[in-house]
């Protein structure tokens, strides 16, 4: 679900964007917190009026109101700006469902691990090109897209896919119309962004198997770095509530199953990669 490659922020530009007053403490006494989160249906995606739907916002919603808040403001924007606008103090926390990684380690900090996923293969109805794997796409030389700053792009730089291979797009949404468009031979995206995109559109189907090196990846919410307070609190709350039936209820909606829940890996074990 993949912001890699951003700088991180100096010390000073960092704290001159921050709120004065502790992400913490305006959760307590109820004050409005800003979500950041892009068009990533089920994971996070506006509804009317901006509505903070999907499953991580959901998820985020009922920690948030357990620690003392309901007033919440949702801040819509690409993938690819989700770290920049936390750092720049646009939102409070991004709830888009960033998977932890070494190098996001560095410029944000990680709630404990809400979900356990993969990427999956989208390609179009048949597969035609009988592609499995990032191997295949090399060896015919096709283009496959998916969505900028996605973790795909260096899951396919690492076995050799050229750049002008690799069609980067928006999002979820974008990805599957490329394939549909013939613009792409198959996109890659999270797994449950792929089987909710492809059960609504028979044009399209998940290639099975997608054989992929990747590991695992956990998404998980995400906070400033000079947050770490509201992350340990958060992490309280989110500890009883992980895999309860309220959550398994207030996700179940979005396709959330028991098999995608965290396998027990920590934020500090995601974070050494």
């Amino acid at each position: 679900m993949a912001a890699l490659g951003i700088a991180a922020m100096t010390i000073s530009s960092f704290a001159g964007s921050a709120s004065a007053q502790a992400l913490l403490e305006k959760i307590k006494s109820g004050e409005t917190i800003r979500l950041g989160f892009t068009n990533e249906p089920p994971s996070a995606y506006p509804g009317d009026n901006n509505e903070p739907l999907g499953l991580v916002n959901a998820m985020t919603l009922d920690v948030l109101k357990k620690m003392g808040t309901t007033k919440i403001e949702p801040v819509v924007t690409d993938w690819g700006s989700l770290v920049p606008g936390l750092q720049a103090g646009r939102f409070d926390i991004i709830t888009g469902g960033m998977w932890i990684k070494p190098e996001r380690c560095r410029n944000v900090l990680f709630s404990e691990p809400i979900a356990l996923s993969k990427d999956a293969l989208v390609v179009p109805k048949g597969n035609p090109e009988n592609l499995h794997s990032y191997e295949d796409m090399r060896d015919k030389g096709l283009t496959f897209a998916t969505g900028a700053g996605y973790t795909a792009i260096q899951d396919a730089q690492k076995v050799g896919i050229a750049d002008d291979k690799i069609m980067q797009v928006a999002g979820p949404p974008e990805i599957v119309q490329a394939v549909k468009a013939g613009r792409a031979a198959a996109g890659v995206l999270y797994n449950l962004n792929a089987y909710t995109l492809a059960e609504k559109d028979a044009a399209v189907e998940v290639a099975d198997p997608f054989n992929s090196a990747a590991p695992s990846n956990y998404p998980a919410i995400a906070f400033p770095l000079n947050e770490q307070g509201a992350v340990d609190a958060f992490n309280a709350v989110l500890k009883d509530y992980i895999g309860s039936d309220e959550m398994m209820k207030a996700v179940g909606k979005y396709g959330y199953t028991k098999v995608m829940l965290p396998d027990g890996t920590t934020t500090a074990e995601a974070c050494k990669g």
